[in-house]
């Protein structure tokens, strides 16, 4: 299976496993991987300027190659969508993403994960909780995101992941192509 040099990585929530299926794939494809978090959020959580965020996705997604990970719609999606060879949407039950969200905060509670802002650690505050929850919300999001990819012609790939094991899956083939 041949993802091309630049993959976008998107979910239809917090804890859909973005961050860790941009990085295996980084890993495999011995490609950069850019974290969304990592550009949008400074140390605590505190969000950098709309502008700054849109300008440093406009330059990740110049470079000739990268694994990008997060929506961040409002920053330069559709620059990265053209860019962009491969684009996966992970679609997990939302029940078993906020499992995952707090399962992250105990594992990380003293630590920093790598695909976040250097110094911050993890945290699950109230805006997380009730965005994960907000059942309408995210259908919301994922119909427009997946009307928009649905849009997406070859020789750019789509792959819509519906499930724990459709991920799970789409990586164990993508290990067995040489």
């Amino acid at each position: 299976m041949n993802l091309g040099q630049r993959i976008m990585v998107m979910g239809n929530s917090g804890g859909a496993g973005k961050s860790t299926l941009a990085r295996r794939l980084g890993e495999q494809l011995n490609l950069p991987v850019v974290h969304g978090d990592v550009l949008g959020h400074q140390l605590g959580w505190v969000p950098f300027p709309k502008d700054e965020v849109e300008q440093a996705f406009f330059a990740a997604a110049a470079q000739p190659a990268w694994v990008i990970e997060g929506e961040y719609r409002s920053c330069a999606f559709e620059y990265r969508l053209e860019r962009a060879d491969t684009m996966i949407f992970l679609d997990i039950n939302v029940m078993v993403c906020l499992y995952r969200a707090l399962k992250r905060r105990v594992s990380y509670s003293s630590k920093a994960r790598p695909c976040k802002p250097e110094g911050t650690v993890e945290q699950i505050s109230w805006q997380f909780l009730s965005a994960v929850l907000a059942r309408r919300t995210l259908k919301r999001r994922k119909t427009q995101i997946l009307a928009r990819l649905a849009e997406i012609e070859p020789p750019k790939q789509v792959f819509h992941l519906k499930g724990r094991r459709a991920a799970k899956n789409f990586l164990a083939e993508l290990e067995q192509t040489p």
